[in-house]
């Protein structure tokens, strides 16, 4: 009985980790590894790396665990193939917007891809925490935890990766 409900956690776990973070880490991986197919393989195998794991251990920090196992394999991938860590010029995936007006939706797209094009020109480590903040949505902990960063060191990365951008934008827009 007690084998029967640790299957029954595990499955919950699952599905918990596949309805709340499965599209964020794909798209977490696919920003790292740049292909969306393989992005896909990566956090299939995170989510089959769960299913072996302890629900009781995992389950009170599931967001961290995912990214943190999503991460180690998306770099890798990355060191098996000898990559450079450094963001190609790969296609860009827009997110469609569903707004009503085609036209601010579109003006949307285009500063997604301006943003994500001057985000490839940031540092490495701030990229990533950037986008575990907003592609991720997670919290600086969560952050820390996933990258073995102090929590103070995340939020300077951030910080100052923001700037940066603003920069990039204003200079744009000059």
């Amino acid at each position: 009985m007690a084998n029967n409900e640790n299957q029954n956690d595990q499955e919950r776990l699952i599905d918990r980790a596949i309805n709340e973070y499965e599209s964020a880490l794909i798209n977490y991986a696919n920003s790292i590894i740049r292909d969306s197919e393989r992005a896909k393989d990566v956090v299939q195998e995170t989510l089959i790396k769960l299913y072996g794991q302890d629900p009781e251990k995992v389950s009170n920090s599931l967001k961290s665990w995912l990214f943190t196992v999503c991460r180690n394999r998306c770099f890798d991938i990355i060191r098996k193939e000898k990559r450079m860590t450094n963001m190609d010029d790969k296609k860009i995936e827009i997110i469609h917007d569903t707004a009503d007006d085609p036209g601010k939706a579109a003006e949307r797209s285009d500063q997604r891809i301006q943003i994500l094009g001057f985000l490839d020109k940031l540092p490495d480590n701030q990229k990533e925490v950037i986008r575990l903040k907003f592609e991720g949505d997670m919290s600086y902990k969560e952050i820390s935890q996933v990258t073995n960063l102090s929590v103070s060191n995340v939020g300077f990365l951030i910080h100052a990766g923001i700037k940066k951008l603003r920069g990039m934008l204003t200079d744009q827009a000059i």
